[in-house]
């Protein structure tokens, strides 16, 4: 079992808040993703739930158990953060398997144990090699094996990818994705890249300066946004947020549309807009255009269209896909 619940759980350090009252509650089996800006609170939520950091006030609940004041080791969870923190005179086996020895298991149980976590990583042809023979990958998939086999209630990653090149970032977030579905077992992933979080995740919790501003599916998160912060962090590219008469055309402070909720045209439409810069990404391309009256926007196309800097072209938003926010920020 892994289910996590933390009530009215707050942190400061001296005078100064770094989270205010919190209630979550992460269900068993879930993969929840804590996503937000650097120093928004979501790795210091992490340490809170680990027992690495001592909580302010509040509670904190695994299957039913209070542990608020009890040790990290207490607690069945694994940790594994950004930095591999393996050893380096060690074979992959021996780093896998020294939680195990330091708990005085058996040595058939240590044996078992190990070659079942290498076997469900893809480290078994890598057993007998040290860390300074391996990729940051494969290192890193020691550190998750390190973490597998104490079969804790709950995975707590602190940006396990960070370390990593764009396309092996890709490789990985597969990985601990196929990986969740094969062990069923909780696990709370923290990130600043909203992109991990969408593909990632069963639940998102979105934060920003120590606040839960959101929490729900990726697609919840996606298409509903309760409020500015949230409608301007998840998507990719990010939505296009517009004040003045165009927002207050539809009866709100601003209003948002997507990249790829704008149909262009090159001979009518509610926006008239002069292209500047084209990405041409082969699937799609980003046009960044300054529109007449609204200012700059970021619009997805077809990856064939044929546009270039200083065309004109014409917007018109998809109507049943304009969000409408009011002057406190929230969704209305």
């Amino acid at each position: 079992m892994g289910n996590i619940t933390l009530k009215q759980v707050s942190k400061s350090f001296g005078a100064t808040t770094i989270i205010p009252n919190i209630d979550l509650n992460i269900e068993d089996g879930e993969f929840v993703v804590f996503v937000g800006p650097s120093g928004c609170g979501k790795s210091t939520l992490l340490r809170l739930i680990a027992g690495l950091e001592d909580v302010s006030g509040g509670s904190i609940n695994i299957d039913g158990r209070d542990v608020t004041n009890e040790a990290p080791a207490k607690r069945k969870l694994a940790m594994v953060f950004q930095s591999y923190a393996l050893y380096p005179h060690m074979t992959v086996a021996k780093n896998i398997a020294f939680p195990l020895k330091m708990a005085g298991e058996s040595q058939e149980v240590i044996d078992r144990k190990v070659t079942e976590a290498a076997r469900v990583l893809n480290l078994t042809n890598y057993l007998e090699r040290r860390p300074g023979q391996l990729s940051g990958g494969q290192r890193q998939r020691v550190a998750i094996g390190r973490a597998i086999v104490r079969q804790p209630s709950a995975f707590l990653f602190d940006e396990p990818l960070s370390n990593l090149d764009a396309a092996l970032r890709g490789t990985m977030r597969l990985e601990i994705s196929e990986l969740h579905h094969q062990l069923k077992t909780t696990m709370i992933y923290v990130t600043h890249d909203q992109i991990e979080a969408m593909t990632m995740a069963d639940k998102i919790v979105v934060l920003n300066a120590g606040n839960v501003e959101q929490v729900g599916s990726p697609m919840e998160l996606y298409r509903k946004p309760q409020n500015l912060f949230v409608a301007g962090f998840i998507g990719s590219p990010k939505m296009n947020l517009i004040e003045g008469e165009a927002a207050a055309k539809h009866g709100a402070r601003t209003i948002g549309i997507r990249p790829e909720h704008l149909k262009i045209s090159t001979s009518e439409g509610t926006w008239k807009a002069k292209v500047g810069v084209a990405e041409h990404l082969g699937s799609d391309t980003f046009l960044h255009v300054q529109a007449d009256g609204i200012g700059p926007l970021t619009v997805r196309a077809d990856g064939e269209l044929a546009v270039q800097h200083g065309d004109t072209i014409y917007l018109t938003p998809n109507p049943s896909k304009v969000h409408r926010f009011g002057a406190d920020g929230k969704a209305l």
